[in-house]
C-alpha cells in the first residue's frame, strides 16, 4: 500500500486490523486482516471528541478510497466526524480470503470488524452499490448504535417479472463473466467510465490500484456471481430479509442518487423510497453511478448530520417544506410573528364543478375543444363533466390507482386531460403533469424521476414511452387495436375504464390492489396531490409538490385577485390555466394550436375559440400574443367581435412589454390587460394591469417615486401573499436572511403565501435553499420594490453579472436596448471571471441577421447608448438571428449558453449558432 500516493487521501488514515471471523464461510477460529481508512485516530490527536461515526461501506469494484471526501470532511474540526471506510475482504486492500463470500457473509464480516473496532452509537452507515445492501444489513442487526443512512445509488429488491439491469446480466454471462471482471480488467474499467465527468487520471489509478493482477481480482468476480438474479439465488433470502426489515426501519433517512446510472436506476430509487418514505431524497441531474466521484455529497451529508434527530420518529414527516409559516396580509412588509393556519375547512379543488353540475347550470357547457376548421370539436356541460369524473374515477380506482398513485398525464387539453385529471386528484393520487413543451430530453427526464405508477397518454406519448423506457403501467386515451396495445405494452384505455367504472360489467384487465381505497373517500388535505414541472428554462426541470391545500389555495388566489368566478368563459392558450377553468367554475376551452409551442397560436384560432363560448376571459403568453397581433390580417368581422367582447386577458410566463399589451389593447378594446407575476412555485405572487404598468413608467420617467425604474413593474402582492427580497451581496449573491422591503433596495425576491409548493420533488438541497429563510420561499428572481410598494423584477439571481466594482441585473438594460426599432429581443450577460466580468449585451437583429458574431458598428453603438441610458456600460455587442428561448413559453431567453456562446465568440472562435 502506498496511501500517500492516493489523491485526496491522508495517509495517517490508512491502517490494517486483525479481525476474528465469525462467518460461515470460515474455518472456526480464523483471523482476517481488514485495510481500513479511519480518521479516529487523527481525531483524538487533535483533541476533537466526533459527534458519531460514518461507517462508510463500498460496492464493486471501488473500495474505501470512494469515501476520501466523507473523511476530509469529518476531520473538519468545526463538526468532527469518525468516519471508518472498510475495504470489504478480498476487496480493495483488505486481505485475499479464497473464499467465495455470500451477501450474508459479507454482512457477518461487517459485524465482526464493528465488534473488534468496538463502535458503539451513535452510528450512522454510508453505502454504496452492494455496500448499500451490506450496510443496511448491518444497520438492521444493530438497532441500537444505529442512529441514520446514507445510501448512494443501491438497491435492495428487485421487483417481480424485471430483468436485472443489462450491464449486470452481460457480467453474469458464463461467456463473459470470469473474462470480464476477473481475468481482465473490463468490470472496474467499464465502472469508472460510468463517471460524469470523466475521472482524473490519478483517480481513476488509485482506484485501480488494489486490484492490479488477477489474483486480487477474484473477489470482483465473485461479488457479481453473488447477484440474486431471481429467487433461486443462494443469497437471495439474505437480500429478502434486508428489503422487509427496512419497512420497519425508523430512523433518519438520505439518499443521494445519480440518476445517469444504467445499473441502478430511478425504479431502484423508488422502490427505496417506498420502504424509507421519510427519508430525504436528492437527485443529482447530470450525475450517474459514481455519484460520489460526479458530485459533492459531503457538503449533504454533513448537512443533513446537523439536521438529523430534529424530525426523527415514526409516521409521516413533511420536513422537506418549512414546519411554520408567517402570518399573511396584503401587500409586501415585515413578518408578523406566528404560524400561518389557512383554513382546514377549505374546499377541495373541485367544489365549484360539483356544485355547478348539481345546480340550474349542469347543462350548460364546461370544457370543450377545438378543431383546426374554427368549429368545436368535442365539449361536455357540468353534469355531464361531472359523471365523466365519476365514472373514470371508479374505474381507475378498479384498476389499482388510489391514494398516492402517481400517475403521468402525456394528453393534450381538453375534455379527455380534463375528466382524467380531476378523477385522479379525487382517487388522491399524485398527478404527475410533464408538458411537452420540456422537449423529448427534457420530458424524458422529467417522467423517470417522478417515475410514476401509471402513465395515461395519447398515441405519441405511449410510442415515446415504449422508445425512451419511461415508467409506469401504461393506459390510452382511446381503445387501441390488439396489435397495438401489446406493442406499446398498453394495459387498458381510459374509454374502458370509464365504461368499467360506470358498470358493473368486468372488462378490466388492470390489476386492482388487495387494500385498495374508497374513491369517494376525501384525500387529506396535506396530500400530495400533484408534482408539476418548471418550464427548465434555468436549469433541468425541477418537479414542485404540491398539496390538495396548496391547489385549493392557489384556486382562491386567481379567484380573489382576478375576478375570475363561477359562469366565467376562459380561452386558455396556456395548459396550466387550461387544467384551472373548472376549479374556478370557468367554462374553459383551449383554441386549435400546438400547446406545446404558444407562438402557433394565430388571431384566427383565437376567436374561434372565443366565439365558440363567447368567451369574457383569455389567457395567453407572450409569444402567443407576438404570434396573434402578426397573424390578426386573417380575422373577419365575426372574429373581431368575438375578441371585442373579451372583459380580461391575462398575459405571463416571461415580461409583457407595455407597446406589445398596447397593441393587443386596440385588438381587444373592451378587455382589462393584466400580467400575473408568478412562478412553477407559487402562482401568482403579484399583479399589475396595463393602466398601472404605464402609470410605473411614467412615475420611473419622471422620477418622482424613489425605486421605480430599472426593470419589469410586476405590481403589488396577489391576495393572501407577501413579497420581500434579501439584498444582494457585491459577489451577486444574496446570503442573507432577514426579508426587507425598503424602496430601491436590490435583492432576491422571497414570497410567502398559502399556495407556495409543498416542496421540490426528490431535490432536498434544492428545497432546502429555497427554504433557508424560514417562513419564505427564495425565488432565484432579483429585483426591487419601488415606493409605492410595486416591486420591479431586474432578472435571475443566476444571471447576475459581477462587473468590477459593480453589480449589473440584466433586465433594465435589456429593456432599454429592446426599444430600438431594429432590435427585437436582446439579452445582457456576463464574460470572464467573476468580479471582473465584461456586460456583453446580445441582441437580436429585425430583420434577423444572417449571421451570428459581433454587431456592425452602427448597431453596436446604438445598443451601447441605450444601455447606458439605463445605467449599464456594454463593453461588446453581438447579434444573433433569433435569441436562444425555453420551448415552454418561447420567451425566456436562456442567458447562460448565450453567456458560453459569447466567450467562445469573444475569445476568436467560431460564432455558429448560440
Amino acid at each position: 500500500m502506498v496511501a500517500a500516493g492516493w489523491p485526496g487521501v491522508d495517509p495517517e488514515w490508512s491502517r490494517e486490523i486483525d479481525v476474528a471471523s465469525t462467518s460461515a464461510a470460515d474455518e472456526p477460529g480464523a483471523v482476517r486482516r481488514w485495510h481500513l481508512l479511519d480518521n479516529g485516530a487523527q481525531l483524538s490527536r487533535r483533541g476533537l471528541t466526533p459527534a458519531g461515526t460514518l461507517l462508510c461501506v463500498h460496492g464493486n469494484p471501488t473500495w474505501s478510497y470512494l469515501w476520501r471526501t466523507l473523511l476530509a470532511a469529518g476531520s473538519d474540526p468545526a463538526h468532527p466526524w469518525r468516519v471508518v471506510a472498510v475495504d470489504q475482504l478480498d476487496m480493495g486492500f483488505s486481505e485475499r480470503t479464497g473464499t467465495f463470500r455470500r451477501l450474508a457473509d459479507r454482512i457477518n464480516d461487517l459485524g465482526d470488524l464493528t465488534a473488534a473496532l468496538g463502535l458503539g452509537g451513535p452510528v450512522v452507515t454510508v453505502g454504496h452499490d452492494w455496500g448499500g445492501v451490506i450496510s443496511l444489513g448491518w444497520a438492521l442487526a444493530h438497532p441500537q448504535q444505529l442512529a441514520g443512512v446514507v445510501l448512494t445509488n443501491t438497491a435492495v429488491h428487485q421487483p417481480s417479472g424485471a430483468h436485472i439491469p443489462p450491464a449486470l446480466r452481460l457480467a453474469l454471462h458464463p461467456a463473459v463473466h470470469r473474462w470480464g471482471t476477473t481475468t481482465s480488467d473490463a468490470f472496474l474499467r467499464v465502472t469508472h467510465s460510468l463517471a460524469h465527468p470523466p475521472l482524473a487520471a490519478d483517480v481513476r489509478s488509485a482506484f485501480m490500484a488494489p486490484y492490479r493482477g488477477v489474483g486480487r481480482r477474484a473477489g470482483v468476480g465473485n461479488f457479481v456471481a453473488d447477484i440474486p438474479a431471481d429467487a433461486s439465488h443462494p443469497s437471495f433470502p439474505a437480500l429478502s430479509r434486508v428489503a422487509e426489515g427496512l419497512r420497519g426501519l425508523r430512523i433518519p433517512a438520505l439518499m443521494l442518487w445519480g440518476p445517469r446510472d444504467p445499473i441502478f436506476s430511478d425504479k431502484y430509487l423508488k422502490d427505496l423510497i417506498s420502504r424509507l418514505p421519510d427519508a430525504k431524497v436528492h437527485r443529482f441531474e447530470g450525475a450517474g453511478h459514481l455519484v460520489a466521484e460526479d458530485r459533492d455529497i459531503a457538503a449533504p451529508v454533513f448537512a443533513w448530520l446537523a439536521e438529523r434527530g430534529r424530525d426523527s420518529g415514526p409516521g409521516r414527516q413533511r420536513t422537506d417544506a418549512p414546519t411554520d409559516r408567517p402570518t399573511l396580509e396584503d401587500g409586501a412588509g415585515p413578518l408578523k410573528d406566528g404560524p400561518l393556519k389557512p383554513g382546514a375547512g377549505v374546499p377541495p379543488l373541485w367544489a365549484p364543478l360539483t356544485e355547478l353540475a348539481a345546480g340550474p347550470a349542469g347543462g350548460d357547457t364546461a370544457v370543450a375543444e377545438m378543431a383546426a376548421d374554427g368549429s368545436v370539436a368535442r365539449s361536455l356541460g357540468w353534469r355531464e363533466l361531472e359523471q365523466s369524473i365519476a365514472a373514470l374515477a371508479a374505474g381507475l380506482h378498479e384498476g389499482g390507482v388510489g391514494h398516492g398513485s402517481r400517475v403521468s398525464l402525456m394528453v393534450p387539453p381538453g375534455v379527455d386531460l380534463t375528466v382524467v385529471l380531476y378523477a385522479c386528484l379525487r382517487l388522491g393520487a399524485v398527478v404527475v403533469v410533464a408538458d411537452a413543451g420540456l422537449g423529448t430530453r427534457g420530458l424524458s427526464r422529467a417522467v423517470k424521476g417522478a417515475t410514476p405508477d401509471f402513465l395515461i397518454g395519447i398515441d405519441r406519448a405511449l410510442a415515446a414511452a415504449a422508445v425512451l423506457g419511461w415508467p409506469g403501467r401504461r393506459i390510452s386515451v382511446r381503445d387501441l387495436p390488439a396489435a397495438r396495445r401489446r406493442l406499446l405494452t398498453v394495459e387498458t384505455s381510459l374509454a374502458a375504464l370509464a365504461r368499467r367504472g360506470a358498470s358493473p360489467t368486468p372488462e378490466l384487465p388492470c390489476r386492482r390492489p388487495a387494500l385498495a381505497p374508497d374513491p369517494d373517500e376525501a384525500p387529506d388535505p396535506d396530500a400530495p396531490a400533484a408534482v408539476l414541472f418548471t418550464s427548465g428554462s434555468t436549469g433541468p426541470a425541477k418537479g414542485v409538490l404540491y398539496t390538495h391545500r396548496q391547489l385549493a389555495a392557489m384556486r382562491d388566489t386567481v379567484a380573489a385577485t382576478l375576478g375570475i368566478r363561477p359562469g366565467a368563459r376562459l380561452v386558455a392558450g396556456f395548459a396550466p390555466f387550461a387544467l384551472l377553468g373548472p376549479a374556478l367554475g370557468a367554462v374553459s376551452v383551449t383554441p386549435a394550436m400546438d400547446v406545446t409551442r404558444p407562438r402557433t397560436l394565430t388571431a384566427r384560432a383565437l376567436a374561434d375559440a372565443a366565439a365558440a363560448i363567447n368567451a369574457t376571459v383569455i389567457f395567453a403568453s407572450p409569444a402567443a400574443l407576438r404570434n396573434v397581433l402578426a397573424t390578426q390580417s386573417g380575422l373577419s368581422r365575426a372574429g373581431h367581435e368575438a375578441l371585442g367582447r373579451v372583459e380580461l386577458l391575462l398575459s405571463a410566463g416571461a415580461p409583457v412589454p407595455e407597446a406589445l399589451l398596447g397593441e393587443v389593447q386596440r385588438l381587444l378594446p373592451r378587455a382589462l390587460l393584466h400580467t400575473p407575476y408568478g412562478m412553477t412555485e407559487a402562482l401568482p405572487v403579484t399583479d399589475i394591469s396595463l393602466e398601472q404598468i404605464r402609470a410605473a413608467e411614467a412615475d420611473a420617467a419622471a422620477g418622482t417615486v424613489a425605486g421605480a425604474g430599472n426593470g419589469v413593474c410586476v405590481g403589488r402582492p396577489v391576495h393572501g401573499a407577501r413579497v420581500a427580497v434579501i439584498p444582494l451581496a457585491a459577489d451577486g449573491t444574496a446570503p442573507g436572511n432577514r426579508p426587507v422591503t425598503e424602496a430601491g433596495v436590490t435583492g432576491e425576491i422571497l414570497v410567502s403565501a398559502p399556495h407556495v409548493k409543498e416542496a421540490y420533488d426528490r431535490l432536498w438541497l434544492t428545497q432546502r435553499e429555497s427554504v433557508r429563510t424560514a417562513g419564505w420561499h427564495r425565488t432565484g428572481d432579483v429585483g426591487h420594490f419601488d415606493a409605492a410598494g410595486r416591486l420591479w423584477v431586474e432578472g435571475r439571481l443566476a444571471h447576475v453579472v459581477t462587473a468590477p466594482g459593480t453589480v449589473v441585473t440584466p433586465v433594465g438594460a435589456e429593456q432599454a436596448i429592446e426599444r430600438l426599432d431594429d432590435v427585437g429581443l436582446a439579452a445582457v450577460v456576463g464574460v470572464g471571471p467573476s468580479g471582473t466580468q465584461a456586460v456583453v449585451a446580445v441582441v437580436e437583429t429585425v430583420p434577423p441577421a444572417r449571421r451570428a458574431g459581433p454587431a456592425a458598428p452602427q448597431l453596436a453603438g446604438r445598443v451601447r447608448h441605450a444601455a447606458r441610458q439605463a445605467g449599464v456600460s456594454v463593453s461588446a455587442v453581438l447579434a444573433v438571428p433569433s435569441q436562444p428561448t425555453d420551448i415552454r413559453h418561447n420567451a425566456k431567453i436562456d442567458r447562460t449558453s448565450l453567456s458560453r456562446w459569447a466567450s467562445a465568440v469573444l475569445a476568436g472562435g467560431r460564432p455558429g449558432a448560440p
